[in-house]
């Protein structure tokens, strides 16, 4: 992938104006297709399958009157008078005659006609007018909104002087979250950050500039694809918020790592080349587990999530695209002047202090068991609220404090009870009952009797007298542990109201709908952490071929979400610094909270993990010094870690202030969970954790590192490919280079070590040595058969491991031993234009004819190298030219006796 990166940044570069123009035409041509086919979000939270859900949906072809979304109008009269006046009776009655010819509307029920009960608070100075409507909340029409209202207004105005008529309920809520101003001052810090770092305007814009580039298009696909599917409100910030961050980030690591190359004097094409191919693996590994990661919020099977987690991961997916391509572009145009300028030679040397980043290190790592005990004690101390995290739908509750929704909650509230703004519907399948509404009545009277039900407000058949519904009202509010205890009372009564009265029931309504969810989230939280977990284990695995650093890694992962989680309690449940923060709700957090924070933070963990340690790994494998690889590597990587996480927070927490109900606590939770990751964890234990282990923190068992496909994060098989451009010589016409060569067993034992060739076109080599001298797995590590190895090789021009597809179609491998047609089978090869033949075990062949073919191939004047090995070169005499043979005794390697 290194290599293809490699290209694929000088090509950008060279072709930096189409790039440009391609990005800029996919902006216009997706915020068109957007603007002009979207149909807008839909909050319409929903489990297919789920007892609320089917009930609902059942109600929408027998009863469609109470299937939709609903509106109330609050009567309210100064305190001292009343509402029930013929007056004000008669005024209420003319206002539900023209609701009811209101577009969309189903029926509208008069809280004074004779059958409604519990429409008048006991204090007399309420009535609440239910205004039922034919559609769901996302196809509500303006129109309807604005007509609803207007006759409030109307009705206010006959009710004369101190009156109020509060229009309101599901119908006019508006969770949708909206970006403000505030978002900016993410921005804002992330350019500060940024020209700190850089110290160069252009520098700091660029990645600014990408970053709103991507999220443009990102979103613009999004509203795009709302034609599709329906989408909730919530997907497309949340792809603001992290396209935002990750945007940013990847810029981040490119960018200075070229800024890093050309301070070394390197070419500037050259260095967005290697920019590209080193960073840019990181940034796509990165990448790659923040899309796996929200493409795994799938696990939830709810609709509505999986779709907000392939937005987002679409957000993501074009970050890492734009990272790789439109920066390198943008490098391009920039040129020479990203290069840093040279420091000014001073007269008089000054005494040099240790960096930041370099006390840090030495400070954590200098009594790192203790280091480790403190941290962990302290995160897992942060992480004690979490247990009180309580998980609901947003509702009017949720709503800014005197928006038309929240004044009328607080108004119902106020005057009736928390639960009549939540109340629930019983279904009850009269169609074979002989007395549907004697039954109905029965069912509901019992219901009445159930703790926690203040009142039972409606019970009637629909017109074919085939399912009948009852109103519920809690005592409780709709997202209190009451309201849900009471849901759990009604169902448990369903066997017995099929026993009593042969009719089946079930559990309905929005709230009970939220509550459904909820718990359908809360359920799946633990098969995606072990998923996450799993996931994180496998992938560090491969990248850092060890054992202790995944589990190190998954761990501090945990550690960082039970922070995140118990911080979110701590303000959001809990209620403290919900002043300071602007929360206006507290008690309960967005029911895909947790799962989209476990998501997102694991993806941005490994980032973490991946740009600082593998920075330590590379030193360690250089000087295998513990130690000294994690100050290197520490210091080396900090810098841009913390920047990154700096403006990852940023982002994150501009959102907090002034979001709404809905991604507050989001936000809040990931901008908690950067901050713990990135410098309580990353920076601070990781390193611990790294000097306490030692030696041992790198052990990767032999078998399991060659069943672990490779995953190259850090271009580190392209630096070693550019280091080995020029090698042996420039234009070197070598058929096979190796230096140091060594191949081991699976478990790391040597197969043979220590080899070095130099072989020419048209050269006869000769491989030869006793049964374990490994001869034979070093034709076949020519051969490009072997994964792994050890030193420095290039066969026909191809580095390896790196280019083994290459090789393979270029090279013929026959083993001599397994057939007697060897000899037809090399000269068949040469005929095709193969260049280089091997020859596993040339010795073992006896048969006159195929020595004859042999001794013809070898003698003839080509280009065509063979190499072939044999326990003894004399066997041989009589088929090997002398002036074209080379031989290379291989000794033989120690074999452990079980």
């Amino acid at each position: 992938m290194s290599s293809f990166l490699y290209r694929l940044g000088r090509a950008a570069a060279r072709a930096r104006g189409l790039v440009l123009v391609v990005w800029v035409v996919a902006l216009v041509a997706v915020g068109g297709t957007a603007l002009l086919a979207n149909r807008g979000t839909d909050d319409a939270f929903a489990i297919p399958g789920s007892e609320s859900q089917d009930a609902l949906d059942y109600l929408g072809h027998v009863f469609p009157e109470v299937s939709g979304t609903s509106a109330q109008l609050v009567v309210l009269v100064p305190a001292g008078q009343r509402v029930d006046t013929p007056a004000a009776e008669a005024a209420v009655a003319d206002a539900v005659a023209r609701l009811k010819k209101v577009d969309q509307v189903a029926t509208v029920v008069d809280p004074f006609a004779k059958n409604v009960k519990n429409a008048v608070s006991r204090d007399h100075q309420a009535a609440l007018v239910a205004v039922l409507l034919k559609v769901n909340l996302a196809h509500v029409s303006a129109t309807t909104k604005a007509t609803v209202s207007g006759i409030a207004a109307d009705l206010q105005k006959r009710l004369g002087p101190g009156a109020g008529v509060y229009p309101g309920g599901d119908a006019f809520s508006n969770h949708i979250p909206k970006v403000s101003a505030t978002e900016a001052v993410g921005i804002l810090v992330a350019l500060l950050v940024l020209l700190v770092v850089f110290k160069s305007f252009i520098a700091a814009g660029m990645p600014l500039l990408t970053a709103i580039l991507g999220v443009g298009i990102s979103v613009g696909l999004i509203f795009a694809a709302t034609v599709l599917t329906p989408i909730s409100s919530t997907a497309p910030l949340l792809a603001v918020m992290l396209g935002l961050a990750v945007g940013i980030d990847y810029a981040l690591f490119i960018l200075s790592r070229h800024r890093d190359q050309l301070t070394e004097g390197l070419d500037v094409e050259e260095s967005i080349a290697r920019a590209t191919a080193t960073a840019g693996s990181a940034v796509i590994f990165a990448g790659l587990t923040v899309v796996i990661a929200l493409l795994g919020l799938a696990v939830a099977d709810i609709p509505f999530l999986t779709t907000m987690g392939i937005a987002a991961a679409v957000a993501v997916c074009f970050a890492v695209l734009i990272a790789v391509t439109l920066i390198p572009a943008l490098l391009g145009f920039a040129g020479e002047r990203l290069r840093p300028r040279a420091p000014k030679r001073r007269k008089k040397p000054r005494r040099t202090r240790p960096s930041w980043s370099h006390r840090w290190v030495s400070l954590v790592t200098r009594a790192p068991a203790v280091t480790v005990v403190i941290v962990v004690a302290l995160l897992a101390l942060c992480t004690i609220p979490a247990l009180g995290l309580r998980l609901a739908l947003p509702d009017n509750g949720t709503e800014e404090p005197g928006s038309p929704s929240r004044t009328t909650y607080d108004l119902v509230a106020k005057h009736f009870g928390e639960g009549f703004n939540g109340p629930l519907l019983v279904t009850v399948d009269i169609i074979a009952s002989t007395d549907p509404i004697g039954v109905t009545n029965k069912i509901a009277d019992e219901i009445r009797r159930v703790p926690g039900v203040a009142a039972v407000p409606l019970a009637t058949p629909n017109p074919k007298a085939d399912t009948a519904i009852i109103q519920v009202v809690p005592t409780t509010a709709p997202d209190s542990p009451q309201t849900e205890q009471l849901v759990t009372r009604l169902r448990a009564l369903e066997p017995h109201f099929l026993a009593a009265y042969g009719t089946a029931t079930a559990v309905t309504g929005l709230t009970a709908v939220g509550i459904d969810v909820s718990a359908k989230l809360g359920g799946s939280l633990l098969p995606f952490g072990l998923l996450v977990v799993g996931l994180s284990l496998v992938l560090l695995a491969m990248v850092f071929r060890s054992i202790a650093v995944p589990i190190k890694a998954t761990l501090g992962y945990l550690l960082s979400v039970g922070a995140a989680f118990g911080a979110t309690s701590f303000v959001f449940v809990q209620g403290h610094l919900a002043g300071i923060l602007n929360v206006s709700h507290v008690g309960n957090v967005i029911s895909f909270l947790p799962i989209i924070l476990m998501g997102v933070l694991f993806g941005l963990a490994m980032d973490y993990e991946v740009f600082l340690v593998s920075r330590i790994r590379e030193d360690y494998v250089h000087h295998r010094d513990p130690r000294h690889a994690i100050e290197s590597g520490f210091v080396s990587a900090s810098r841009v870690v913390v920047s990154a996480a700096i403006i990852m927070f940023a982002v994150f927490a501009a959102f907090v202030p002034e979001g709404s109900a809905t991604i507050k606590p989001i936000a809040f939770s990931l901008a908690v969970g950067v901050f713990v990751d990135a410098f309580i964890v990353r920076m601070t234990l990781v390193p611990a954790v790294l000097a306490l282990l030692g030696h041992r923190a790198w052990w990767l068992p032999t078998w399991l590192d060659r069943k672990l496909p490779i995953f190259d994060a850090e271009g580190d098989a392209m630096v070693h490919e550019l280091r080995l451009a020029d090698w042996p010589s420039p234009r070197s016409g070598e058929v096979i280079s190796a230096r140091e060569l060594r191949v081991g067993d699976d478990r790391d034992r040597t197969v043979f070590g220590g080899v070095e060739l130099h072989v020419a076109p048209g050269q006869l080599l000769g491989l030869h040595g006793p049964g374990p001298s490994g001869k034979s797995a070093l034709l076949f590590t020519l051969a490009g058969r072997v994964s792994r190895v050890d030193g420095d090789l290039k066969v026909l021009g191809h580095v390896l491991p790196q280019h083994a597809h290459a090789v393979r179609t270029k090279v013929a491998l026959i083993s001599c031993r397994d057939t007697d047609a060897a000899a037809d089978q090399a000269r068949a090869a040469v005929a095709a234009g193969i260049t280089l033949v091997l020859l596993d075990d040339l010795d073992t062949v006896v048969n006159t004819a195929q020595r004859e073919i042999f001794r013809a191939l070898f003698a003839q004047p080509s280009q065509v190298t063979f190499v072939f090995t044999c326990q003894n070169p004399l066997l041989l005499q009589d088929i090997l030219p002398p002036d074209k043979l080379t031989t290379v005794a291989l000794a033989a390697q120690p074999v452990e006796v079980a």
